[in-house]
């Protein structure tokens, strides 16, 4: 075996008799582009909402609710997708929540372990809590890739969105503090749930 790997290896290692240097690597260049082109894709592919919503469990039940929210329909026709809030746009942090996805997610889709509404409802709290501990974690980072507090006039804002947003600046909270339940149904568990989730005129510009 030993030998074999070391026969692999100098073959690896020798120059080539018949192409120039220049031109392998060229090829080897031209190999890595579309290769990573493709990665790219692959990777936007399973960012879609056509993507995301193609299990069971997405389209009859999460699906069903964010259509009801104004990040679906909304005034100003902007429509925020299942990726914009839950998958990083920065290459390292989207890669590592492909990989939890993938660890995690797939696997109990494939065991059936919130096919059906008695349990998607039973692990409902456990996860919105493990997506609200992440987004608190991260400052609300996906949040802030549309909504940025440099950009808010609060002035303009009505006076419940004018007075939490100032006290949000002094006291570091962040978006996900106040806006659980905007895209989709509050646990009934959930100790912290408002009496409703905040409205999309709560917080209008």
């Amino acid at each position: 075996m030993r030998a074999w790997i070391r026969r692999l290896w100098q073959a690896f290692r020798r120059p080539s008799a018949t192409w120039g240097a220049g031109t392998l690597v060229v090829l080897g260049l031209v190999a890595g582009a579309i290769g990573w082109g493709g990665f790219e894709a692959y990777v936007a592919s399973t960012s879609t909402l056509p993507f995301c919503t193609s299990c069971h469990e997405m389209q009859a039940f999460v699906y069903e609710e964010y259509k009801q929210t104004p990040h679906y329909t909304n005034a100003s026709g902007v429509r925020a997708i299942c990726a914009d809030c839950h998958v990083p746009h920065a290459l390292g942090p989207k890669l590592w929540r492909k990989f939890q996805a993938t660890t995690n997610e797939i696997p109990n889709h494939v065991l059936g372990s919130i096919d059906t509404r008695e349990k998607f409802e039973a692990h409902r709290a456990v996860m919105a809590q493990h997506v609200w501990d992440a987004m608190k974690a991260n400052d609300s980072r996906e949040c802030r890739s549309c909504h940025s507090r440099e950009a808010m006039v609060l002035a303009e804002q009505k006076p419940r969105a004018r007075a939490q947003h100032q006290d949000a600046l002094t006291t570091g909270e962040t978006c996900i503090d106040c806006h659980k339940g905007i895209a989709h149904k509050l646990p009934e568990q959930a100790g912290d749930k408002p009496e409703q989730p905040p409205a999309e005129d709560d917080f209008a510009l």
